[in-house]
C-alpha cells in the first residue's frame, strides 16, 4: 500500500505504481543509526526516489507527508483517530510481500490485555481484507 493526501490526484486511482510516484517525495522511518535493513518497516526499502526524506518520529511522517503531498509505503492500515481524515491508502502494485508478525517470549504468558490487543489487530487486519495467516494454517491442517 502506498499512503498519501487526499488532496494528490494520485489518491484518487485505484492502485498506483512505483513510476506513478516519482515525481513525489517518499518518506519513511528510520529506526536509528543502528537499525537493521533486515527489520526495515517499509518493503522496497533499497528502491532509489528522487525525493527521499527519513524521519525519527511517525507524527513528524504524517505531518510531512500532508505539508509536502509525500507518500509512504506501509500496509495501509490507518486509524482516523490518530493520523486524521486528511490521509489514505491506495494498493501499491508490486510483487513484493509485506508480512507483519509478533514475537512472544516462550517463558512468558501474555496477559489478558494483551491477547485483546492481538485479536484487536487480526480484527482491524481482516477488515482492510488481508489474511491472518495462523488461520490460514489452520484451516489447512483441519482439511488435511
Amino acid at each position: 500500500m502506498y499512503l498519501s493526501v487526499k488532496k494528490n490526484p494520485l489518491s484518487k486511482k485505484p492502485f498506483v505504481t512505483l513510476e506513478d510516484l516519482e515525481d513525489y517525495p517518499c518518506l519513511s522511518f528510520e529506526q536509528g543509526e543502528y537499525n537493521s535493513f533486515y527489520f526495515s518497516e517499509e518493503i522496497l526499502s533499497t528502491v532509489y526516489h528522487k525525493k527521499s526524506i527519513r524521519v525519527s518520529d511517525r507524527a513528524t511522517l504524517f505531518n510531512l507527508l500532508i505539508g509536502l503531498n509525500g507518500y509512504t509505503i506501509c500496509t495501509g492500515v490507518l486509524c482516523p483517530d490518530l493520523n486524521g481524515n486528511d490521509i489514505v491508502s491506495v494498493p501499491l502494485i508490486t510483487d513484493e510481500k509485506m508480512i507483519i508478525g509478533y514475537i512472544t517470549n516462550s517463558k512468558a504468558l501474555l496477559s489478558s490485555m494483551a491477547k485483546k490487543y492481538i485479536k484487536y489487530l487480526k480484527d482491524v487486519i481482516k477488515r482492510y481484507g488481508f489474511k491472518i495467516i495462523e488461520e490460514e494454517k489452520e484451516a489447512i491442517s483441519k482439511v488435511e
